[in-house]
């Protein structure tokens, strides 16, 4: 029964799925069923998974899960939109809902892919440089950008964060921010950019860039760490910020930026020596994992743990408590189901073929798993 309603629910999209390119195969979408599965009477009905590919190999793919059905749908962007010649493209690198439209950053094709966030079906596209990570604001879209080529070069360009319009999809304004940024947050009307720095190694940025959204522009840099990465905002204000350090002999840490009294700007108010790759805010939690690489062992160190955002102290060194975290060889994303406080971790394997999705409860009990695309990476959730 649930199969069938699922049917029903896409059948209007179906007479696209029977056509066909002229030149290539539509792969078809792949179906797992879910043994289990949250109410489905929450107020998320679902969630898309994009699966980055390996670089130059164009298989950036989507997934979609949806929970009114328990079905698993594996790389159905093709399916759905059978005109489009090579698909989503090289590098899938940010998803993001906003309204009902899905925005998916394709980095290496230079372009953010907009589609319709019930079905799938393209909108349209968005060109933009060696595009990063996308955010919304006040019906417009952020789009962090390295600008220049995908390319090792200490003369490497500043980079820019994109606005554009959701409506229109055009481009509205262009401000220019510090070396490769990556990851940005909203607080007050104003940006928070994380600067990598990752082109010019081994002279990478250290600064966040804050950019005051009225006349989008740059009106400060904050020291922070080198080649930093990860930028998540709490419920108490804070900024939770990743250095990725230089894989040699300094480390991967966080930083902690916030407004200290009577002071009206952020500023660094806590470091802590705790190596992180990607993090999630759920609460007052923030869940973290860490793979960490070393040039001189020339191996990952992988770690995971629980920091309570208002303490800002480490309340647990490993979220996944049955033991199941062997089961993930390189862990590669982390979401957290806003209603039902499940954490997803996905694994990226070997980078060049079909990685995993990985469900745990809230006291860090595997629930289920299942197949994704080539190095699964980034979440968001479907409301109902």
């Amino acid at each position: 029964m649930k199969f069938i309603r699922y049917i029903l629910y896409f059948l209007p999209l179906l007479p696209a799925s029977t056509s066909c390119r002229e030149d290539e195969l539509v792969v078809p979408t792949e179906y797992d069923i879910v043994p289990e599965t949250p109410d489905p009477g929450t107020a998320i009905r679902g969630f898309y998974l994009v699966n980055e590919g390996n670089m130059g190999s164009n298989k950036c793919t989507l997934d979609y899960f949806d929970y009114f059905t328990g079905l698993y749908a594996r790389n159905f962007y093709a399916e759905r939109n059978p005109n489009v010649i090579k698909e989503l493209g090289d590098v899938g690198n940010d998803i993001g809902i906003y309204g009902s439209k899905l925005w998916v950053v394709v980095n290496c094709s230079h372009k953010v892919e907009v589609m319709d966030a019930r079905t799938g079906v393209r909108i349209g596209q968005v060109d933009l440089p060696n595009c990063r990570y996308v955010r919304f604001h006040r019906g417009k879209a952020y789009v962090s950008s390295y600008v220049g080529p995908v390319l090792i070069d200490p003369d490497a360009p500043k980079g820019a964060v994109y606005e554009v319009d959701t409506t229109s999809l055009a481009v509205t304004r262009k401000v220019s921010v510090g070396y490769q940024p990556e990851e940005m947050e909203i607080i007050d009307d104003y940006m928070y950019v994380a600067n990598s720095g990752g082109y010019r190694v081994p002279q990478y940025d250290n600064t966040v860039s804050v950019v005051q959204m009225i006349d989008f522009k740059q009106i400060e840099q904050i020291p922070v760490g080198i080649n930093l990465h990860r930028v998540k905002k709490d419920r108490q204000g804070k900024l939770w910020v990743s250095s990725r350090g230089n894989y040699e002999d300094v480390p991967s840490k966080l930083f902690v930026l916030d407004k200290k009294k009577g002071y009206n700007r952020m500023t660094v108010t806590d470091t802590l020596d705790i190596a992180c790759s990607n993090m999630a805010i759920h609460g007052d939690k923030l869940y973290y994992y860490a793979t960490e690489w070393n040039n001189f062992t020339g191996s990952n160190t992988i770690s995971y743990g629980i920091i309570d955002t208002v303490t800002k102290e480490r309340v647990s060194d490993c979220f996944i408590t049955d033991g199941t975290e062997s089961d993930i060889k390189i862990p590669y994303g982390i979401a957290v189901h806003p209603e039902t406080g499940d954490i997803f971790v996905t694994d990226a394997k070997n980078y060049v073929s079909s990685g995993a999705l990985h469900c745990y409860s809230p006291d860090g009990r595997k629930k289920w798993s299942v197949r994704t695309g080539d190095i699964p990476a980034h979440i968001c959730f479907l409301p109902r």
